[in-house]
């Protein structure tokens, strides 16, 4: 029985190898099989100089070594007894065969023109397996190369083709881009590079510092290039006109709101050419207008659509209201009203709200073309005997056409008559029309009065009445009343107090006559003219009080009327 057997194999191509068959006590005729093919009797391999049978053949060892394996030695071997029918396990020997140096098609200089993009082709032949390929720039693997593997006439060996794209805008000059071809019998693989020579076009970045940044302030541009050959000249322009006072690669300016729409370009230029880039400044400023709205009359019952556009930066809100109320009507650039009323008429504003940055507004008119109407009290007063007026007031668009007073079978539009006087006034607002009575009788108290005004759209009649006005309001009599009432309540506390203090000043003088007579004798002279003075005071309040008593009594006499 066996006491060895070969066993798989997997040898690099160059390398030797020995597949192991030991049969102890077995002295027959050992065979080696290859494939099926016996190569030879005994231990003569004729025909295979690099085959030999080793071992101790006493001991039964037939070892088949093989110097320097190649590719045809990739088969399956077996080890058989003859004489005692027996045959080893099937061992597979796996010959590995490294590629070929990788070689990258153009180099080991590529030269592009510039614009252009770059294709590199690396190819690696007679290799088992297939080789792998990779591409490497800067110590990083480059991704994105595109691969492809055919067998060669043997069968066995196979060649790799890697095809690599690179974009003009993301290879420069003087990189240097390895090829490395590797598969398992050579595992940290064969590498080739090349080295790249691009002449282009400035590749050119424009920064803008600060942004954003508040209209008013100072932004500086700078202008950096790359290029091959080295920039010539730089050119900056601001919303297609040219900036002749700057020529370096940096531009300073203080922005305003033009900036947010008028770009600033940088153009660089070398013996190739010239790449232009621009930038817009994210500048916030506060509204502006866009489209101003304009003011409108229409018919009474139709649309009114105003347009009013702004512009800002942040984002701007926008809100219609009317002038006086706090209602919004809209927050978009149209406002809208529907079937207008006469009371739609009047002042609208357009505001506009850039946060944290300023607002702006814009006020346009409505006018309604309708009837007139009239506003007025519907009761005016007047005194008998006295001259008296009523009034009504005219809001009329178109203005009236007419605007008449009538009473009784009288109609009056201007002018006198009798001791009727119609003035018509135009104000801003619309149309007052007085009618004056002169010497108001009763019978003016009992009269019904109209004020009718007139237009193309139709017409509006106000009723008005006139009412005695009382000689003295109730309102002023209370008032005076309870004016006089305190008046002497404030008296009568004046007197009270005087009265204290003149006691007090009397007990004063005794005490001091008592302690020493010659102060007793100034005293007296003083007290004297002090009583004089007292007693004239004292007449006066005592004047004062009858006059505010009678004024009491005469209020409560009209209270009581």
């Amino acid at each position: 029985m066996f006491a060895q057997q070969p066993q798989d194999l997997v040898v690099v191509a160059g390398q030797p190898v020995t597949l192991p068959c030991s049969i102890p006590g077995y002295h027959g005729v050992v065979l080696w099989i290859k494939d099926g093919l016996a190569l030879g009797v005994g231990r003569e391999l004729i025909g295979y100089p690099r085959y030999a049978v080793i071992g101790d053949h006493g001991s039964g060892e037939h070892h088949l070594h093989i110097q320097r394996v190649e590719l045809m030695d990739d088969a399956v071997f077996e080890c058989q007894a003859i004489q005692a029918a027996m045959r080893s396990r099937p061992a597979r020997l796996t010959v590995l065969v490294p590629p070929d140096d990788p070689v990258i098609i153009g180099g080991p200089v590529v030269s592009l023109r510039a614009g252009d993009p770059l294709n590199l082709t690396c190819h690696a032949d007679n290799a088992k397996p297939a080789a792998s390929i990779i591409w490497i720039r800067n110590g990083e693997v480059l991704n994105g190369a595109k691969y492809s593997k055919a067998f060669l006439r043997d069968g066995r060996r196979e060649s790799t083709v890697s095809n690599l794209y690179i974009s003009a805008s993301n290879i420069e000059t003087g990189q240097i881009i390895f090829c490395r071809a590797s598969n398992k019998a050579v595992p940290n693989g064969k590498e080739t590079s090349v080295t790249i020579d691009i002449q282009h076009l400035p590749l050119v970045n424009l920064s803008v510092e600060p942004q954003p940044v508040l209209e008013g302030n100072l932004v500086k541009f700078h202008c950096s290039a790359k290029a091959n050959p080295p920039v010539t000249q730089y050119k900056w322009a601001k919303g297609g006109s040219m900036i002749k006072e700057v020529s370096g690669d940096t531009y300073e300016v203080i922005v305003d709101h033009s900036f947010f729409t008028e770009p600033v370009s940088c153009e660089v230029t070398n013996p190739l050419g010239s790449t232009n880039i621009s930038r817009n400044v994210d500048v916030y400023f506060g509204p502006r207008m866009a489209a101003e709205p304009q003011s409108l009359q229409v018919d009474l019952g139709s649309d009114a659509v105003f347009n009013c556009a702004w512009t800002g930066n942040p984002s701007l809100t926008i809100v219609w209201m009317k002038r006086g109320s706090g209602v919004v009507l809209s927050n978009e650039n149209i406002l809208t009203l529907k079937s207008v009323r006469q009371e739609d008429a009047g002042k609208y504003v357009c505001r506009a709200v850039v946060p944290r940055v300023g607002a702006a507004e814009k006020e346009v008119s409505l006018t309604v073309n309708g009837p007139p109407t009239i506003s007025s009290t519907q009761t005016h007063q007047a005194p008998h005997g006295e001259k008296g007026q009523i009034k009504c007031f005219i809001r009329s668009t178109p203005p009236p056409d007419r605007i008449a007073w009538s009473w009784k079978e009288t109609v009056l539009e201007s002018g006198t008559s009798g001791r009727y006087t119609v003035e018509t006034v135009s104000t801003e607002d619309g149309v007052l029309s007085t009618l004056t009575m002169s010497n108001i009788v009763p019978a003016d108290f009992q009269t019904i009065y109209n004020c009718t005004a007139w237009n193309s759209f139709g017409s509006d009649t106000e009723i008005i009445r006139l009412k005695e006005q009382d000689s003295l309001p109730v309102a002023v009599i209370i008032g005076v009343a309870v004016g006089a009432f305190v008046a002497f309540i404030v008296l009568m506390g004046t007197i009270g107090a005087f009265c204290c203090t003149r006691s007090q000043r009397n007990l004063k003088g005794v005490v001091s006559a008592k302690n020493d007579i010659r102060v007793e004798i100034v005293h007296k002279d003083h007290n004297a003219a002090r009583e004089n003075e007292d007693h004239s005071a004292m007449k006066q309040l005592m004047v004062m009080r009858e006059y505010l008593t009678k004024m009491v009594l005469y209020c409560i006499f009209l209270l009581m009327r």
